[in-house]
């Protein structure tokens, strides 16, 4: 006798998360029900009023210092000690330049994720998905180049006036000269200071959005990729398998958080794909099997677990496997709770961090490499630059001590990018990116940032492999694609935050890269600024067990004038199963 209700076909609470099956509103709702009002107030303070506060005292602090100064050059024995003082902190900032660099530009794009962004972005898209479907109804056409431009710029204008507006609210509170005698007055001090920091950044805002805006309207639009190149000029060609975002879950018949009971049970649809490919494999050998991000669902050790025992069991794919991180296996983890968020301070996302490279340096470990920016060259190995800190992994994953926090940021941020060098000078060389945004709350989980250091390590690999070519792997999409969405939330704030940088700085290597990235669960071919981008399908996401699902092989080849070809694609059916 069956029972009643069958707890392997889930329920209602499978769907908490789900934006399958809630709409963005319901989940906002869940959002502001569910938020921790001391934790958002505490969280806001760490990371937005006392920031604010520091950008707002800095011109009252440095006019005052330049005062002292020059009232005090004149005496050789009192005014040596701000110079010197001076000097030290010079001194000071120059032994952690990269670490004080890396936190300045992660600031700067958090700003531009948490604000910039996707505020443009809801004003750009909103206006492209309603005008567009207009636009097409009346004229049977899709949108036009002239109509992205006019989207682009009005976006723009739009951002400029409110923050320009706000801005002007603000300046009579603000004051930019400073004095010692201020600080007898610090609650004077704190006002004058905020209303600073709201002037500086609702400035930096309003200018930013117009460069935004016209950055994007003069960026070539991408197209749809419409033919294989040819092969009479190929000398050489690989296979290479594309995955992305296999959402492995930790529990038998768990379901996942984006696609709840819309999508599979456990991780039977995994093991089909990897029977599937190992059967291919077999018949015609592959030369790389390469997943972009979103391996896990959640990030959690459980998670991980499953996924490394399902890889073992196929040792003639696992050595071919490489790996990079998605936004689910770094940000989310309370799969219940739309409204999570991480301290500063928290644990959290540095523990997910490290689980992604221990899972990386199981699979690939001695196969990657990582860039050594201060030489300029591809350095050691993935294996050998995290060698050093192994105990202190170890401890960490076991106390979560705050004192090894830093130097665990640093060895994360220098892991990227990791590089597979070609096998040969004129060769196909593979660059694994980490393109998540660092952000501390699940709602803006899914946004992308490129850092400019990566953006070196791409180069100087370019630079040390000349005549080489290169399938550049990220999780994120740089562009959104030249197809109508079929509901909003589709284009809304999962792109790069910066990929029209990104895109533009690929310029010197055009014709020598291809992009792949995973993240949309959907599949395109396309190109943009004369760079390939290709997306994979997700094949796990968008079926249940009973449906069909499918994923790529692609064969890439080098040219004789060293310029990488996508030769063909072949797509390959995961039948679903029967139902009994």
């Amino acid at each position: 006798m069956n029972p009643l209700v069958d707890p392997r076909r889930g329920d209602i609470e499978d769907d908490a998360s789900s934006t399958k099956r809630r709409s963005m509103l319901s989940l906002a709702g869940s959002l502001f029900a569910e938020i921790s009002p001391a934790k958002l107030v505490l969280s806001w303070t760490m990371l937005f009023v006392l920031p604010g506060l520091l950008l707002g005292l800095t011109p009252l602090i440095v006019s005052a210092w330049i005062v002292l100064i020059k009232d005090r050059i004149a005496s050789p024995l009192i005014g040596i000690w701000p110079i010197l003082l001076l000097a030290f902190l010079a001194v000071l900032g120059l032994w952690g330049a990269r670490s004080v660099l890396r936190l300045a530009e992660s600031s700067f794009w958090a700003l531009n994720a948490i604000v910039v962004e996707p505020v443009y972005a809801i004003c750009r898209e909103t206006m492209r998905h309603l005008t567009g479907k207009l636009f097409t109804l009346r004229t049977g056409q899709t949108r036009s180049f002239a109509f992205s431009i006019f989207t682009s710029m009005a976006a723009g204008a739009i951002m400029f006036c409110a923050a320009a507006g706000i801005a002007w609210l603000a300046w009579p509170a603000s004051r930019w000269l400073g004095t010692v005698s201020d600080l007898a007055s610090p609650r004077s001090l704190v006002s004058i200071a905020l209303a600073n920091s709201v002037v500086l950044v609702t400035t930096y805002l309003a200018i930013a959005s117009l460069i935004w805006a016209y950055a994007d309207a003069i960026m070539p639009q991408p197209r749809d990729f419409n033919a294989c190149s040819g092969d009479q000029n190929v000398r050489r060609k690989w296979r290479l398998v594309h995955l992305s975002d296999l959402h492995a879950v930790g529990e038998r018949y768990g379901f996942r958080i984006e696609s709840g009971r819309s999508g599979p049970r456990g991780n039977i649809r995994l093991r089909q794909i990897l029977a599937k490919l190992d059967v291919i494999h077999s018949r015609t050998p592959v030369d790389v099997v390469l997943i972009t991000g979103d391996l896990t669902d959640a990030g959690r050790s459980a998670e991980w677990s499953e996924l490394l025992d399902e890889l073992q069991k196929f040792p003639r794919l696992l050595e071919r496997i490489l790996i990079l991180p998605g936004n689910h296996d770094l940000n989310i983890v309370d799969r219940a709770n739309p409204a999570r968020l991480d301290l500063p301070t928290s644990p959290n996302r540095r523990l997910r961090r490290l689980r992604f490279l221990s899972a990386a340096d199981f699979i690939q470990g001695q196969r990657v490499r990582v860039i050594d920016q201060a030489h300029g060259h591809v350095g050691a190995s993935l294996s050998a630059a995290l060698e050093p800190n192994r105990v202190g992994i170890a401890r960490f994953s076991d106390i979560a001590k705050p004192l090894l926090a830093r130097r665990l940021d640093d060895l994360w941020a220098t892991a990227f990018p990791m590089i597979v060098p070609p096998d040969s000078s004129d060769g196909l060389g593979i660059v694994l990116l980490n393109s998540n945004a660092d952000t501390h709350f699940s709602f803006t989980n899914a946004l992308g940032m490129m850092t400019s250091e990566q953006m070196r390590g791409i180069e100087i690999a370019a630079a040390q492999y000349p005549k080489a070519c290169w399938v550049l792997a990220l999780h994120h999409h740089v562009v959104e694609y030249p197809r109508p969405a079929k509901v909003l939330s589709e284009r809304i704030g999962t792109a790069l935050v910066n990929g029209s940088w990104f895109v533009r700085r690929l310029r010197k290597v055009s014709g020598r890269v291809v992009l792949m990235h995973g993240h949309r669960h959907t599949d395109w071919l396309g190109e943009c600024e004369n760079i390939p981008i290709v997306s994979a399908p997700s094949p796990v996401m968008e079926a249940t067990d009973e449906e069909d699902s499918f994923f790529y092989i692609h064969t890439l080849g080098v040219s004789d004038d060293h310029k990488i070809c996508l030769l063909s694609w072949e797509r390959v059916t995961v039948e679903g199963e029967v139902s009994t």
